[in-house]
Order: structure tokens, then sequence, then C-alpha cells
């Protein structure tokens, strides 16, 4: 019987040919020039030093050439320096976390809900089977006034959790970074949902007496991305105020949008949104570099609005009975995914090593001029990012991404264990996901993060983050009394 032929791509191992073809790519300029600069030694060693000298002798300068040539050195190096954007840190950042009051086991959420809505027993299985196909923990918590039976989502519950949230946020990252209220320049305060009058930023002006020529700024309507449009911001701003610090506040105010209908497409958020916050310290003062955790790099912004299906897949309405809520589109995975290929066309340029770029552009060329039904390459962004803080949105918004970007398990605990934790919290959620990196000792410097947030509109930004420092484990944070439970293992249906 002849003997079988090995699998050649087990036999030899492929991946190291791919390494060999990254390290070459990535470092050919460090290839070319290494020989050019033997050969400029090897010829200075056989000129010898009086052969060097009689050459240098030679050359002839003038007064005037010395002058002009200094003067366009000078020049040059002023504009590049004056052109040149100013370097924004991220100092500290603080979450929120909320009393064990506050939390909601699996069997509280559903007696609560078999007594709301005690006429459409429908709509409590729905919530049930979402419920338990969530990602979702036993430790989520919700506002007091959800835990009413009928809740009462009124205003001074309202304005209590937003004083609740975004000061205990904001306390806790002036502890940490020892600024005070009259050091801050710029404030912008994101939550989607809530927006009152006077609004949240003014309530966080009264509340610390910031000075009177404070720039501030509040963003509503944006969903779950608002946290990096706020940094985006908070960057144009800081480009232009020299020497400032910028305050960012990302939450969502649950108590006033607790939908208590019974449309299965409005219900949804009710299964998964949770109480949350978070404050960010940003500045452009040099003398900050050395304490910074964190500097950005890139922010992108993607909107799809001009499509109609993207632009109501996540909508708030009224329902038959005039009860108010979040209606979440079928189509919108797939409107997500069309957010996502847009916003990694811009950010794969900015980010991706060389070697991932021309194996995408021979590719493309491939299925351009040779066969169209090649099958597409997908940029191994684990090149770019040794980190990634996926929004918590849900389990079906984090198993599509670590999909579509090849990631491991591993590259998503992140997500899912702040999903398990802490729920979806809107666009605080990332800040969640970074604490978790950090609480599990996981953060070096020059690490590279990639923060991906989805938003109603529909919105896809990323932002990009360099660890400026070694992150030792945190005395404190919203993962200080569990952080050894985690990871833990979520199955797919938990079975109430």
């Amino acid at each position: 019987m002849p003997q079988i032929l090995p699998n050649f791509s087990s036999s030899v191992k492929l991946k190291y040919v791919k390494l060999g073809y990254q390290y070459l790519v990535n470092h050919i300029l460090t290839f070319f020039l290494i020989p050019v600069m033997v050969g400029i030694l090897v010829e200075i060693l056989r000129l010898g030093p009086e052969e060097m000298l009689n050459i240098w002798r030679s050359l002839h300068f003038d007064l005037v050439q010395i002058l002009c040539s200094s003067f366009l050195i000078i020049f040059i190096a002023t504009v590049y320096f004056m052109s040149k954007p100013r370097s924004i840190y991220l100092v500290d950042y603080a979450c929120y976390k909320a009393p064990p009051t506050c939390r909601v086991p699996f069997s509280t959420f559903m007696e609560h809900s078999r007594l709301i809505l005690k006429d459409n027993p429908k709509s409590v299985d729905f919530q049930m089977r979402i419920l338990e196909r969530s990602g979702l923990g036993e430790e989520t918590c919700l506002p007091p006034a959800i835990h009413y039976i009928p809740p009462t989502p009124t205003m001074e519950a309202a304005r209590g959790e937003a004083e609740e949230v975004i000061f205990s946020a904001i306390d806790s990252l002036m502890k940490k970074t020892r600024i005070k209220p009259k050091d801050i320049d710029i404030l912008i305060v994101n939550c989607s949902l809530f927006s009152p009058t006077p609004s949240l930023s003014a309530m966080v002006v009264n509340k610390y007496k910031l000075r009177s020529n404070i720039k501030s700024y509040n963003l509503s309507g944006m969903g779950c991305s608002a946290g990096l449009i706020s940094i985006d911001l908070a960057r144009d701003l800081l480009q232009v105020h020299p020497n400032s610090y910028a305050l960012v506040v990302s939450t969502e105010i649950i108590t006033p949008n607790y939908y208590q209908g019974s449309e299965r497409a409005m219900l949804l958020p009710n299964c998964l949104f949770r109480m949350g916050g978070a404050a960010i310290l940003l500045s452009n003062k040099r003398r900050d570099r050395s304490r910074a955790k964190y500097r950005l790099v890139h922010v992108v912004r993607t909107h799809k609005g001009a499509d109609d299906k993207a632009y109501k897949c996540v909508y708030e309405q009224e329902d038959p009975q005039g009860k108010v809520g979040i209606n979440l589109s079928k189509d919108l995975m797939v409107i997500a995914g069309e957010a996502l290929k847009s916003n990694i066309t811009t950010i794969g340029p900015l980010v991706l090593p060389a070697s991932e770029q021309l194996l995408f552009l021979f590719t493309l060329i491939g299925r351009k001029i040779f066969n169209p039904k090649w099958k597409p390459y997908i940029p191994d962004f684990k090149q770019a990012f040794e980190h990634f803080c996926i929004h918590a949105g849900g389990r079906a918004v984090i198993d599509e991404l670590q999909k579509n970007l090849q990631l491991s398990a591993e590259h998503v605990e992140a997500s899912r264990m702040t999903l398990h934790r802490f729920g979806n919290t809107s666009s605080s959620s990332l800040w969640y996901e970074l604490g978790y990196i950090e609480a599990k000792g996981r953060m070096k410097k020059g690490d590279r993060i990639w923060q991906i947030a989805f938003g109603s509109g529909f919105k896809c930004n990323s932002a990009v983050w360099k660890c400026n420092r070694t992150i030792g484990t945190p005395t404190d944070g919203p993962w200080q009394d569990c952080i050894d439970r985690y990871p833990v293992h979520i199955p797919e249906i938990v079975k109430l």
C-alpha cells in the first residue's frame, strides 16, 4: 500500500512563512538602509583619515551660504513644529459602580416583568428568552425608580439617577488625578435619551462651581457611540486651546427610558441596558505626559444616516398605546456590519502594518483582474492592536465582531465580561472594558488599544490609544471586588 503523503499545511508551518513575510515587509526600509550604511562605512575606511580631511578642506563655504542654510533649516523646523498637532493625553478615568441595593438578579427582573405585564404573558416569555441568551449576569443594576411596581419614572427620579452616577464618577476621577474643579477648561457631557433643562453639563458646572469661562457642551440623542464623539470633540477643542484640561462624562440615564409597553422590539432594551457612567480627564499639557495613562492616536467616525434603514434601525417612538420606547430593528446587525466595514476601510490604512496593507491590495487587484470569486482578504488587526474594547451592546454584537475580525476569545474577553458584570451601559461600556484589562494587569507600555462603538443614526466610531506607561493593577475601580472571579464561563443559554 503506497505511503500517504503528509498534509503539507500541517507539516510545513505556514504560519512561520507569514511571520517571515510580515517581518520582511514591515522592516523593508531597515533592510535597504543597512547595506547603504555598510557601504558608506567601508568607503570611509578605504579612503582613510587624510583623504577625508583633504575632501573636507576642498569644500568652500562663504558666510552668505552658511547664513542662508541656517535660516532655511530653522524655518523648516519652525513650520514643522507649528503645524504638528498637539498630543492629547488621557490622564485617568473613573467608572461608576452602583450600590448592591440596585442589583437586579434574573429572578427579580422576571418577577417584575410578570407583575407589570400580567395581561401579556407572551411579552413576558419573550423577555425571558432574551435574558437567557443575553450574556448578562446576576449583578447588573437598575436605578431605584425601576425597582418599584409599577416603575416610577419621574423627572425627580431621573435627575436623582443622573446626579448619583455623574457626581460619583467625577468625584472618583478628581480623587485619582488630584485636580481641582477650577483647573477644568472644557466640559463635555453626553447622555443620549435624558436631556433636561438646565442641561446635565450645567448641572455639573453648578455642583462643582466651575469657572464662568468654561467651554461647556451637552450632547444628546447620539446613542451608544456618543462617548467617542465626545472624545473627538474634546480632541478638536484641545488643539485650539493650549495648556488645557478637558473633562468628558459619558452616561445613559435609565429611569425615564424604561419601556412599560408590550411591543417586543421595544422590550429588548429593557433586558440589556443597565446603570453606568464614566468620567475621563484629557490634557494637552506637556507636563502630564509622564503621568498620563494613554495618548490619543486616532479617532475615526462613520455615519450611515443617509440610508433610511440605517437611520431608523434604532428609533425612539410611541407604541399603539402611546407608550414611548426604543425600537430596535431586525436589520440592526446587518447595518452595524456595513457601518463597521466603512469604518475599517478608513482606519485600516492609518494603523495596519505595511505587510497587511499589501496583502489586502494584492487580493483586491486579483479579484478585479483575475477572479471576482476570490475570497476577500480580511486584514489581521491583531498585528495593529494588543487590546480590543468592543462596545458591550449585546452578545450578538460581540460575536459578530469577533467572527468578522477573526479575534481570539482573549481579545473579546473584556467586552464579554463587562456585559456579564455591568450589562449594556451604553457609551460608558468602553471604559469598563478598559478597566477590566487594567485590573487583569495586562496593560503594558507601548500597547495599542482599539475602542469600537456603535450608536443610533447609524454610527460606528473608533478610537485608537497608545499606552504611555505600564499600568499596575488598580486598588480601586468597578472591578476591585470581583476581578478575581473573572473570566467566567457564559453558557449559550441560562435556563430561568
